[in-house]
């Protein structure tokens, strides 16, 4: 991963890589985005997405709502766009759960949208690709709960599959990364 310097706790037998950072400026081949339904930026990571990559994502966003999703982007599905002017050459947009308590099937629906990123990026031999921590911000997932969901969905998928190569979860704060790991049997 060529980008500013960022350490990070590598597991998942050395495919995985927990890391803290900013996810908007790594150069791997596609970072993730935590993107709402309709796809049009926000805040937090989507905003810092949108914002950085400018308005070539906006515009493939625009024609994937138009062409494919009139109606937003299903929770838990997952597209693929440029990166714009990020060091990332595509994004993938997916959108997370809200939580509502766990009885709205919040725990499928988040692996979901891990694992069709991942089916996007492999898809396209993709070979590094970067997530940030999904629905456990404004969407109020618990952070406990939703490592174990990561940390099961992007093993499993990667035990099944070579590429992406590696994956790279990226939090903004440390104390995010710490909850992580202290979560999952990633030391």
């Amino acid at each position: 991963m060529s980008t500013y310097a960022i350490d990070g706790t590598v597991c998942g037998e050395g495919r995985l890589v927990v890391a803290t950072g900013d996810i908007t400026r790594l150069r791997v081949d596609a970072i993730v985005n935590a993107a709402n339904s309709t796809l049009m930026g926000g805040g937090g990571v989507d905003g810092a997405i949108h914002s950085g990559g400018g308005s070539a994502i906006l515009e493939e966003c625009r024609t994937v709502r138009r062409d494919r999703y009139p109606d937003g982007l299903p929770t838990g599905e997952a597209v693929v766009t440029t990166g714009g002017n990020l060091p990332a050459g595509h994004v993938i947009h997916t959108v997370g759960p809200v939580w509502h308590g766990g009885s709205g099937g919040e725990d499928e629906l988040l692996a979901r949208a891990y694992r069709s990123s991942l089916e996007l990026a492999a898809d396209r031999s993709f070979q590094e690709i970067a997530f940030p921590a999904i629905s456990t911000g404004i969407y109020g997932f618990p952070r406990d709960r939703a490592a174990a969901i990561v940390y099961r969905t992007v093993t499993g998928f990667l035990n099944e599959h070579d590429v992406p190569r590696t994956v790279y979860l990226v939090f903004f704060a440390a104390s995010d990364a710490r909850t992580f790991l202290d979560a999952v049997e990633c030391r």
